[in-house]
């Protein structure tokens, strides 16, 4: 099995980044969603990968196994989206989602980023464990900036101060 890559979106992932992210969402944890009910991911470069926002994937072999990006909302301010891992890919193993923040954290660095914010749905009980894990507080819905993008579903709320320190 091949090691796991981190790159930067390009459009040739399109598809199989919306697969991937649907599936999640409604195969495994029940959420009535649609590729056609979040338009950013038909819009990646357009609306994550301007300012000092990006997006990411990770690479087993040709296959998409991750996803996370940075949506920059100004005044040193970013929001946490996207982050999804195949359920094969998650965990110390591989370690997907540790790289995947590791490399948003440290592009947050280079940016002069000081807050990252993100909203999750109360189902992704592992994912708000991981956030803890990495140092992210949870914050009350009222705490969070005045242009951080809600979505219905998100119902905890957390914050992450950034550290000027390069994570490895």
């Amino acid at each position: 099995m091949s090691q796991p890559k981190i790159e930067t979106y390009t459009d040739i992932y399109k598809s199989l980044v919306g697969s991937l992210i649907v599936s999640i969402q409604k195969d495994e944890f029940g959420i009535p969603i649609t590729l056609a009910m979040q338009p950013d991911l038909n819009q990646i470069p357009g609306y994550y990968q301007v300012k000092n926002g990006n997006f990411w994937i990770a690479k087993v072999g040709e296959e998409v196994a991750g996803t996370i990006a940075l949506l920059d909302i100004g005044n040193g301010q970013a929001a946490l989206r996207k982050m999804f891992v195949a359920k094969p890919y998650r965990g110390k193993v591989f370690g997907i989602g540790q790289g995947l923040l590791n490399t948003l954290i440290n592009w947050a660095i280079q940016k002069d980023i000081k807050e990252i914010f993100l909203g999750t749905t109360a189902k992704f009980v592992g994912a708000q464990r991981f956030y803890e894990k990495n140092g992210f507080i949870e914050i009350a819905k009222e705490q969070l900036p005045q242009q951080f993008p809600l979505t219905a579903v998100d119902v905890k709320f957390y914050k992450y101060a950034v550290r000027d320190k390069i994570i490895s």
